[in-house]
Parts: structure tokens; sequence; C-alpha cells
């Protein structure tokens, strides 16, 4: 029985087998895709990974500098979660959450209450971010519907969030590439600016552009009419949009604004919980906040299993439980709801967190944005910004103007293309380069990171001279 119940690590395919590369260009669609490559195109090929590292299919060893996708907070390869995702598929592999339920879903609904902030008590436990953002929303819709209030649904988000690809969530998109070419429920969101305070005008003050952020805020409630807007969805940190930290205070009176008004509060926390800034949540710890839900998925299991969810107040259900609508159904709900070995693996995740994960992310992180703000010192850098262990390099024609390179769309691609070859995975996005690597990292892989990062943009500087693109 033992011997059953191995783990066998080499039964995966390999980076070689069947020709993986010419299999994608072949069968697979990739996320994000051209019109004119669609269906028809391979990206790199990683085989393997272990701690903060990966393995690509020539066998270069590379620092996984997005850990994943904001992702793989414990690190790659840790026999802890695998072996808990053995035990649990061989215990109980999935259950209907339509009439049954299964225990690692509710012991991991008890922790995840006792770390949220405020009242938020309850989850739903979805099967990534944008199924967690989605169902916030039609949670808000539910809500307002039973009580009355059917016209109470707009929402407002931000130019430069992310919040999913769903239908809805993928609307609530501030990015403008995003959505050029896609659909969306643009009747029911208004967009406000970006918090960003390198974007703000030269002549304004950072209080200044926080009075401007929450009057335009107010103005909008105002002008709208508060009966009008069910819910504002915000990130703490916009993490996809290029790590745009907001100014001090800021969401904090948004919050009350929205108190104020009964628009309820979601805090996007895909990205930031979970470890990302030191806390499992963000929103409490770092910002105060005390959200009416919060949206999470990644980090939570680490990326080791497709996990989300939402976590919601205790007055907002007391709300509806005390409704003249008690047969009113909120229909919703998702084939993997409350997987329980998705649970398992999350729960075995905090413990990890737990045991010193997060500690050790606090106490790093200073180092971490320390080393990256060097980065300055080089002339096609116009900011390094960033919070806990994520932080955005952004690449400038010049700092004055602080031109995002139109001339040249893909530096940082360019960046990203450098730093593989000497051994580092950037996250580009257009002229910015993400860095979250997994929060187990070292000061001396730290300083590993920032040095070919500071090579990979001096290189990207000498190609973009010699093609006549950038003279700084």
């Amino acid at each position: 029985m033992a011997a059953a119940r191995e783990i066998k690590a080499r039964e995966v395919v390999e980076p070689g087998d069947d020709d993986a590369v010419e299999l994608a260009k072949r069968h697979l669609v990739q996320p994000w895709p051209y019109a004119g490559s669609v269906g028809a195109e391979a990206r790199a090929l990683i085989g393997e990974g272990e701690g903060i590292y990966i393995t690509d299919a020539s066998g270069k060893r590379l620092i996984d500098g997005p850990a994943g996708m904001w992702c793989i907070n414990v690190g790659h390869r840790r026999e802890e979660l695998a072996r808990v995702m053995y035990d649990q598929a061989m215990a109980l592999s999935y259950n209907t959450p339509w009439y049954t339920m299964n225990a690692p879903s509710a012991e991991l609904a008890r922790r995840i209450a006792d770390a949220a902030p405020g009242d938020l008590s309850h989850t739903f436990f979805t099967t990534g971010g944008s199924s967690a953002v989605e169902t916030a929303l039609r949670f808000m819709q539910f809500y307002n519907n039973v009580r009355g209030r059917p016209e109470k649904k707009l929402i407002l988000s931000r130019g430069g969030a992310y919040h999913g690809s769903t239908y809805l969530s993928a609307s609530l998109n501030g990015r403008p590439r995003d959505r050029h070419w896609m659909d969306g429920a643009d009747e029911l969101v208004i967009k406000l600016s970006s918090p960003d305070p390198f974007r703000r005008p030269k002549e304004m003050s950072i209080d200044a552009f926080t009075d401007f952020l929450v009057d335009q805020f107010r103005d909008t409630v105002a002008r709208v009419g508060a009966g009008r807007i069910g819910a504002f969805v915000g990130e703490p940190v916009q993490a996809s949009g290029g790590v745009v930290v907001p100014p001090d205070g800021y969401l904090n009176r948004i919050r009350e604004i929205c108190r104020e008004n009964e628009i309820l509060y979601v805090s996007d926390e895909v990205v930031t919980g979970f470890g990302r800034l030191g806390h499992l949540f963000a929103s409490g710890d770092v910002f105060g906040l005390d959200p009416d839900m919060i949206t999470f998925a990644k980090g939570v299991t680490s990326g080791y299993f497709p996990l989300g969810g939402m976590i919601i107040s205790e007055r907002l259900l007391e709300e509806l439980r005390r409704s003249n609508h008690p047969d009113a159904l909120f229909g919703h709900g998702l084939t993997y709801t409350s997987h329980p070995i998705g649970c398992a693996v999350a729960l075995k995740n905090l413990d990890l967190l737990e045991e010193g994960v997060l500690q050790h992310a606090r106490e790093i992180a200073p180092y971490f944005q320390a080393r990256l703000k060097t980065l300055e010192e080089l002339p096609l850098v116009g900011e390094v910004r960033g919070a806990g262990l994520m932080a955005c390099v952004e690449c400038v024609a010049d700092r004055e103007s602080k031109d995002p390179l139109q001339l040249d769309k893909d530096v940082g691609k360019r960046i990203d293309a450098h730093c593989h070859e000497l051994g580092l995975l950037v996250r580009p996005l257009i002229n910015m380069c993400v860095m979250s690597p997994p929060l187990i990292i070292s000061r001396e892989q730290i300083d590993d990171m920032v040095a070919i990062l500071r090579e990979g943009i001096s290189r990207t500087m000498d190609d973009l001279r010699k093609e006549g693109v950038w003279r700084g």
C-alpha cells in the first residue's frame, strides 16, 4: 500500500516528448493570442521548477521573476503540497457542491474568516480570479434585487485596472489594449482615473492628485446617482496595470464615500492576497480597509491547484436573511466550487505561509524594493515602484515627458529576451517589466535578479541606440 501511494514524480510529459513545440503550433490555442498567429503559436517551453527557479526546454535555469503569474508564493516543487493533492485525491477527488459538501472547504472557509478584516466571515469558492470577481458582481446584483433596488447595478472601476477575463469581470478592465477588439458590458461600467502618481500632471503634488481622485469619485456618484451605483471594484495595488501603488489615504477615502452611499466596496486581492505584501490580506493589514467583499485566487494555493473565492460581509448576509424574499435564489455556482483537492492544498499552503513564509516576505521586502530602486540610475528607466514583493520597472524615452516609448512598444519584451538569455524570466508589459518572485527568495537571489535585470536593460539601451529608436 505504501508503495502504491508514492508520488511518481517522473510520470510526466518531458519537455521534448512528442515534440511539444510542434504539437502546440498545430493544436493548442494560447491565451491572449493575436489574430495573425492564433492557433499556430508556441511559447517558451518550461520543463521543471524548483524553489524560485524554473528550467526551460534547453535546460537553462531561470529565476522565476513573475512567480508564474503572481502566484507561486511558496516556491516550486514543494513536496508538502504535492502530497496533500495525492492524499486528498485518494480520499475524495470530487463532490457535487449543489447538494453535498466536503470538510476541507469548511475548514478553509473558517481559516480565511479568521484572517480577513472587518466582518468578512463567509467565503464562496470559485476556480480562479476571474470567476471570483464575477461572483462578487453577480452577488451585488442579487443583493440589490432582493432589497428592491433593481436599478442599483452600475459598477465603478478605474483606468489601469485588471479584474479578469470572463465577460463581466473583463468589462471592468482599464487597460485599453485589452478591449480594442473585445466586447464588454460597457453599459454597466463607469471608468475612473488610475491612481498612478507617476502619471499625474507634472505640476500637481501628490496631495493634490489624491484630492483630484477622491473628488472625481465623489462627483461621479453625485452625477450618476448613488441609487444607480451598486459597487466599486479596486485592487489595493494595481498589478497588471504596472504595480500602481495608490497615494496614502486614497483607498480609505474612497471607502468612506462608498459607505455613505451604500455602494459595495469590493477589494480585488487576487494578486495582493496570501503573502504578496507580507500578509494573508493586504486590505486590512496594509491599507486599513474593511471592504464589503474581498476576491482572491492565485496565492491561495501558490498556483498548485486552480482555486479562488469571494469573502463576504456578515452584514450583507444578515440583510438578505431578514428580507421579505426568503425564497429568492442566488442562481450562481460552478462545477468546481469548493473543490476538495483545491481546498486541501490551500489549507497546507496556509500552514506554509503562516509557519514562516509571511514573516520572511515582510522582512525581505524592503531589501527587494531598495535593490530594484537602484535601476533608476539607468537613463531608460523612468521609475521603479512597488510594495512588498511586487515591483515594476517602467521605461521611458525621456524622464521629462515620461514618454512611454511610443516608437517601440516592445521594450519590455526586448528586456525579457536579454534577461532570459542571462538567466531571468521577466513579465514584460509594453514599456514595463514586472517582478514578483516567489516569497521565499533570499537576499543573494535578489542580488542576482537585479544584476541580470540591470544588464538586460543595458543591452536593450544599446539595441535601441543602434537602431536609432532612442538617443538616451
